[in-house]
């Protein structure tokens, strides 16, 4: 089987994923994504699809990360393996679609206004 490409978004996360059959080895910008993302909620994040899927430890990840935070980089990653999984097999989609795993989130960044500090946030009014 050959390697699977897919691309995950989240904000302005990007993730490049290259799955194909392995020890299940999983490395973000060539470290273990243990090592990358240290706060475990976030590697439960990445691990998601593949738990739901059963297919835990027998593919190998190598995954190339850019923009955006931490979080919004491991729901990235998480998007980017649902797709591969399905991929490989189109029966897994109904229970990754039902997880949420398929959709990009659309919620973005609110842009700063002029005559402010902040996108909503005023200046402190005066009376006087």
């Amino acid at each position: 089987m050959e390697v699977i490409n897919t691309l995950g978004r989240r904000k302005t996360a990007v993730a490049r994923l290259y799955m194909k059959p392995g020890s299940g080895q999983i490395m973000v910008n060539n470290r273990d994504y243990k090592e990358y993302f240290c706060v475990p909620t976030l590697q439960y994040k990445v691990e998601q699809p593949l738990q739901v899927a059963n297919l835990m430890g027998q593919y190998d990840i190598k995954a190339n990360l850019d923009g955006g935070g931490v979080t919004g980089q491991a729901e990235a990653l998480r998007m980017a393996i649902a797709k591969a999984l399905t991929q490989i097999n189109p029966e897994l989609r109904p229970a990754l679609k039902a997880q949420g795993f398929l959709r990009r989130d659309p919620r973005m960044v609110e842009r700063k206004k002029p005559g402010q500090p902040k996108a909503r946030k005023r200046f402190q009014f005066s009376k006087r």
